[in-house]
């Protein structure tokens, strides 16, 4: 049965990919819970309540990802604030700016981001990822998708635990704690032989169909729209303004940075003033 399977997907490749110029865009919408008990007894829950709808906007967020059949690039759509609203946003928030291009065909993978004004190219090859495919199916819009799951080494900054307190850092259920502090991550994706691009959301990719549905950690991914093939062309630019880095020494500047403003911060605290 799995290899009757594994010959479908083959074929819909094949068939797909014969079309000359193949592209599209499909649209994400992304949403992340939050481990409250960070905060531990400090606030109320009602304080909490109000912390949650101030982050709503980092929290629920729309993606496109731009793609044909060897390139991709995956970029938040950002809508500007009314007057006077708070967008939530803070430190490890995206500008809008960013995006995540992949290249299929040279391995590449770079993460275009801004933190503390400085702009870096976080450029990573791409390494075919151990997906263990299932026969597991469900319809998402008219897509008929797979299930497949990952485990991997999660190597992003943790933006919530920089600035947590010794005492209330408690063990993330989303993910598995090893030793000398690598984390996994536990990632479930539902693609579509339909849409025979090895791509998807984030830094996601190696599959054989598009990735429409995502879970990794706390945040999930759905796509909600697809055009294939649209009238006007799709532009996908390699990004190469910016700093580059590997994820490594990015990880290391960041922490360096926070480590610099944590310390400010209790220093002011300290001496009675504000941040």
């Amino acid at each position: 049965m799995k290899s009757l399977l594994r010959l479908v997907f083959i074929l819909a490749t094949i068939t797909t990919f014969a079309q000359k110029d193949f592209q599209g865009k499909a649209t994400y919408m992304s949403k992340t819970t939050i481990d409250m008990s960070m905060f531990g007894d400090r606030m109320t829950e009602q304080q909490k309540q109000q912390r949650l709808a101030r982050m709503k906007n980092f929290l629920e967020k729309t993606f496109t990802l731009s793609f044909n059949r060897t390139e991709s690039s995956f970029k938040e759509n950002v809508k500007l604030d009314a007057p006077g609203a708070s967008s939530g946003r803070g430190w490890g928030a995206s500008n809008g700016q960013g995006s995540i291009y992949k290249n299929l065909k040279d391995h590449e993978m770079i993460e275009d981001v801004e933190q503390f004004s400085k702009r870096f190219l976080i450029v990573e090859k791409m390494e075919q990822p151990k997906w263990q495919l299932g026969t597991e199916t469900k319809k998402i819009g008219q897509y008929t998708c797979y299930k497949a799951t990952l485990t991997t080494v999660d190597t992003k900054i943790d933006w919530g635990s920089i600035f947590r307190r010794g005492r209330n850092q408690e063990k993330d259920s989303t993910k598995t704690e090893e030793k000398n502090d690598i984390k996994l991550l536990q990632v479930t994706a539902w693609y579509t032989p339909q849409i025979p691009v090895s791509s998807g959301p984030e830094s996601y990719w190696g599959l054989p169909g598009l990735i429409l549905e995502l879970n990794a950690g706390r945040t999930t991914m759905l796509c909600i729209e697809i055009v294939l093939n649209p009238e006007d062309a799709v532009e996908i630019k390699k990004p190469t303004k910016g700093k580059e880095v590997n994820r490594e020494e990015y990880n290391q500047i960041i922490k360096e940075k926070t480590d610099e403003l944590k310390a400010r911060f209790q220093n002011r605290r300290r001496s009675g003033g504000r941040f």
